[in-house]
């Protein structure tokens, strides 16, 4: 399979064909499929590195696209909404989207968006030497060589994203982390006041590590600033 195989699932079908005439001399080799099903079926049989989804789709809706892809792999997906539409956005991350990108959008920002996604998923082809060494703070053990994150033990599943926001945080731990970096390492963006989504990540990474609001939480927020990864004797101090 080549390395830079993309799969475009979009009902409009003009839309498509620009985007895969634009993504082509970037180096990325396109595939286009124009309706829910199909594209399930699409993402599920073939061997993409990324998928580019749209919400509003024919026969099953992006979402549903989203849930079933999610049950089956961790390939990264991109979701298209429309511009305005914050409750897509939220929706689409809560159930396993990397991204969204809001329509109509660049070319180029599809590209930039498509690039930084596949960085932070570890497409982007580091050497092994390159690779950070393993880090474990109390139960939990991060190591970004397999990108295998283990809980008591236990192998945890995360997306691209919240495997990075993970690192970033247990590397820090014990230290507050702003938004604005965790957005800057983790986003691979500039950061926005208006821009929601690494709450949200943090929020799904909280859950699977079975975080609530007591002071047992091993991710903390700083109110204003950002948040702190609880070393295992600050555990039950609150901030």
């Amino acid at each position: 399979m080549p390395l830079d195989r993309i799969l475009v699932i979009d009902d409009d079908v003009e839309l498509c064909s620009l985007v895969a005439e634009f993504l082509g001399p970037e180096g990325f080799q396109v595939d286009t499929v124009h309706d829910g099903k199909a594209g399930l079926e699409r993402a599920i049989a073939g061997d993409y590195l990324l998928i580019v989804l749209d919400v509003m789709l024919p026969g099953m809706n992006g979402f549903d696209v989203l849930r079933r892809i999610r049950d089956k792999s961790k390939v990264p997906v991109l979701l298209l909404t429309a511009r305005g539409e914050d409750v897509d956005r939220i929706v689409g991350l809560e159930i396993g989207a990397d991204d969204y990108l809001p329509k109509p959008f660049n070319p180029r920002e599809l590209v930039a968006r498509i690039r930084a996604v596949l960085r932070r998923s570890g497409a982007g082809g580091k050497s092994n030497s390159e690779v950070p060494e393993p880090v474990r703070i109390g139960e939990i053990e991060l190591d970004p060589a397999t990108r295998v994150v283990r809980y008591k033990g236990k192998p945890l599943e995360l997306t691209s994203v919240e495997f990075n926001l993970l690192e970033v945080l247990l590397r820090e731990a014990g230290r507050v982390v702003t938004r604005e970096r965790l957005v800057d390492a983790v986003l691979n963006r500039k950061f926005s006041p208006f821009d929601r989504s690494i709450d949200m990540h943090v929020s799904k990474l909280r859950k699977k590590l079975g975080d609530s609001d007591n002071s047992s939480d091993h991710i903390k927020t700083v109110r204003g600033v950002g948040y702190i990864f609880a070393r295992p004797r600050e555990a039950g101090h609150a901030l």
